[in-house]
């Protein structure tokens, strides 16, 4: 039986930092795109605590950094559906990963090409 693989969508990660989830995250791998990364340490206002939170949550999550498949990828969803190229690649990562993006995101949730899924927040 194949194990169900995540992309985690940098808002889904916030609201998951932030217990602002109503549901589990769903079972399976996940990784997340390296845009992810530079977006929740980037974050504005970012005290020490919470970015020390961050790091430890992306010490325990694979990052997938910019692959030519992902730069493929991106490229094609950029060019079809006019995405912001940081959500092109976190799109582009989930294509390259085979997986699901979890996401909150309404334009990425609406991605014919992409497969997602959203989670609802308290």
């Amino acid at each position: 039986m194949k194990v169900a693989r995540f992309v985690l969508d940098t808002n889904i990660i916030l609201y998951f930092l932030g217990g602002r989830l109503a549901d589990p995250f769903p079972v399976g791998d996940y990784a997340i795109s390296v845009i992810s990364e530079l977006e929740l340490l980037a974050y504005p206002g970012l005290v020490s605590s919470e970015e020390q939170r961050i790091r430890d949550f992306l010490a325990d999550v694979p990052i997938t950094d910019l692959t030519q498949s992902v730069k493929h990828h991106a490229v094609n969803l950029r060019k079809r559906f006019g995405l912001k190229l940081p959500d092109a690649i976190v799109a582009a990562t989930t294509l390259a990963q085979e997986a699901t993006l979890l996401t909150n995101d309404q334009r990425l949730l609406a991605l014919s090409d992409v497969s997602t899924q959203a989670l609802r927040v308290k």
